[in-house]
């Protein structure tokens, strides 16, 4: 399969389900910050904006449009690195592709809205509770992983 088929095989359903999920939630889950029971207390849907980096870490008033820079260059570098890869190494390009897809969802919220990117998985118990995420979060982190993984194999088969 050509990298350009990797890119939209993987990237576009992810960026698909990411805008639709997002937008059914902020349609659905109002008021913002009212938790919906899904599986008893430990996975629910609570509509929040993250405004801020990863996990809600700060990254003062010129946030937005940082993060948005720095998606873009994380953008332009998977791109390059899909580009100049090789076709073969699916593992990479699918990885690749599911990060950049994550990536140009959360980067359409932060660049179409003020109020900032659209969270709303919401996963813990009383007592403690996991950032509020959504569906670009987690293809973003199953595709570091992915990655990391794919680059570690061809690193131990390049030294055989």
């Amino acid at each position: 399969m050509s990298r350009l088929r990797f890119l939209l095989a993987f990237a576009l359903p992810v960026l698909v389900a990411d805008w639709a999920t997002k937008r059914l939630v902020v349609a659905w889950l109002q008021p913002a910050h009212t938790p919906h029971r899904l599986i008893g207390d430990a996975v629910r849907l609570t509509l929040t904006y993250n405004r801020q980096g990863v996990m809600g870490l700060p990254v003062g008033p010129w946030g937005r449009w940082l993060l948005t820079a720095i998606t873009a260059v994380v953008l332009v570098v998977l791109f390059r690195l899909l580009r100049a890869g090789d076709p073969a190494a699916w593992l990479r390009n699918a990885a690749a592709s599911v990060i950049m897809g994550g990536a140009c969802g959360n980067l359409l919220d932060r660049l179409m809205s003020g109020r900032g990117v659209v969270d709303f998985i919401d996963v813990g118990t009383t007592a403690w509770r996991f950032w509020t995420f959504n569906v670009a979060d987690m293809s973003i982190d199953i595709g570091i992983v992915l990655l990391a993984w794919a680059l570690w194999r061809e690193d131990v088969r390049a030294r055989r």
